[in-house]
């Protein structure tokens, strides 16, 4: 029996296809059914079609209000003049900056813009249809078997967005018979995944594996799939969980485990390889590696790493990718060649802990509050107060440093913070200005 690209017969295909347009149809009947079903109101308020009365615009606008009432300057939307990196133009000056997830300094790096501008040339900008119905270009296979082949498993698929890629995930896979089971400081494309995906939702505290296992012990057996979900490195506190702990955990539940490493990839790890090297623990150990191409690998996207089964059916029936573009060629091309350099050079991330761990040391030192950071690439410094955060980053633009302050509805109000992500290319001396600069503010 012939067999196609992705290793299935015709025949295969085909009833993939066929079962997918027949969930498609099923849904579109339920959502008319739905429609159909719900209540009558009174002849509706002029409010209900404006968008400035919409409850999260209203409250969004409260501290906007009062910040310039204060005379505090809008700190979010700067405008970059260019590549943004361990330093950037805003508004023709020259700043220190720590707004960037650009970790090893590869997005601006020459291979990585002649790989992007090679792939224009021979492939133009955009693929301009989605892979599964239109074809595919050689850079976005090479780009997820370069993958695969880094993670050590056997294949992976590439979306366009970070965000989506967990939320069309988790979303399709798993359903109202199952349990999404996450720390409770994860990623909001993990929230959403899970309730796009209709299963049950829980939380345990933040890193706490113990937790997790008295949750399961308890409720395991009310549900058909679990997914535990964990971050490699959490964007907020800059801290790691202990990976063997779940991995034994999913074993002896009969769970999968996922491990988002957007902001591990290229940072933990002798090699950059992330939170599985940093704990000595094969690819094959976990059962969903994902990861984002925008921070350390350059590009723009999202991909999913692990067995064939679980990679072939998200490329066949996920709607995030079916229904989607394909990764656009140069965005391919350039986070394959980010790739390539960060293996070929693990000094960028040696370089990069070591500028990492001066700041936590240095902050340290100066009795400034950096919560739960393990000082790998991302340093918060808690306020506790949203205004005196957007404060201080003002009062340190002034000085010529950018940082951005992390305010409600990303944390808690009492855990708004300055949060540093630190690169490779940075300095010992603008770090050590950094904080001398910081400890006089907060």
């Amino acid at each position: 029996m012939k067999k196609t690209r992705a290793g299935l017969s015709g025949k295969e295909r085909t009833d993939i296809l066929q079962r997918f347009r027949g969930r498609k149809r099923q849904d579109a009947a339920a959502a008319e059914h739905s429609a159909e079903d719900a209540p009558e109101f009174p002849r509706a308020d002029d409010a209900f079609c404006r968008f400035d009365k919409f409850p999260g615009y209203e409250r969004m606008l409260v501290p906007q209000v009062a910040a310039k009432r204060l005379g505090l300057a809008n700190p979010f939307f700067k405008v970059h003049e260019g590549t943004a990196g361990a330093t950037t133009q805003i508004d023709g000056r020259q700043f220190i900056n720590f707004s960037s997830y650009n970790y090893l300094g590869l997005a601006g790096h020459p291979r990585v813009n002649k790989a992007a501008k090679d792939a224009i040339d021979r492939y133009g900008t955009s693929a301009s249809a989605s892979r599964l119905v239109a074809g595919e270009r050689p850079i976005q296979r090479e780009l997820e078997e370069e993958l695969a082949a880094f993670y050590g498993v056997e294949d992976c698929v590439v979306f366009v967005s970070g965000h989506a890629t967990n939320v069309t995930t988790i979303g399709y896979l798993f359903g109202p018979k199952d349990l999404v089971i996450h720390d409770a400081l994860i990623h909001n494309s993990v929230l959403e995944g899970a309730r796009l995906s209709g299963a049950a939702r829980r939380s345990f505290p933040h890193n706490d594996f113990a937790a997790l296992d008295k949750i399961l012990a308890e409720i395991r057996g009310r549900f058909e799939r679990v997914l535990i979900v964990i971050e490699g490195l959490y964007s907020m506190d800059g801290d790691i969980p202990d990976l063997p702990r779940f991995i034994d955990i999913k074993n002896r539940y009969k769970a999968f485990l996922m491990v988002d490493e957007a902001h591990s990839l290229g940072v933990l790890g002798r090699n950059g390889r992330g939170l599985g090297e940093h704990f000595g623990v094969e690819g094959a150990a976990v059962d969903i590696w994902m990861g984002t191409l925008s921070k350390t690998l350059a590009g723009c996207g999202g991909y999913i790493c692990g067995e064939s089964a679980l990679v072939q059916h998200l490329k066949y029936a996920s709607p995030g990718f079916v229904y989607s573009v394909g990764i656009s060629p140069p965005l391919a091309a350039a986070s394959l060649e980010a790739l390539k350099i960060l293996q070929e050079e693990p000094a960028m991330t040696a370089g990069l802990r070591a500028r990492a761990k001066q700041f936590l040391r240095l902050a340290k030192e100066c009795n400034l509050d950096t919560g739960l950071s393990a000082g790998y690439s991302v340093v918060p410094v808690l306020i506790g107060n949203s205004l005196k955060a957007a404060k201080i980053s003002n009062q340190l633009f002034e000085r010529g440093i950018n940082v951005q302050p992390i305010i409600p509805p990303a944390v808690e109000e009492r855990s708004a913070r300055l949060r540093f992500f630190v690169t490779s290319q940075h300095t010992e001396g603008q770090i050590a200005a950094t904080v001398d600069a910081l400890k006089g503010l907060v």
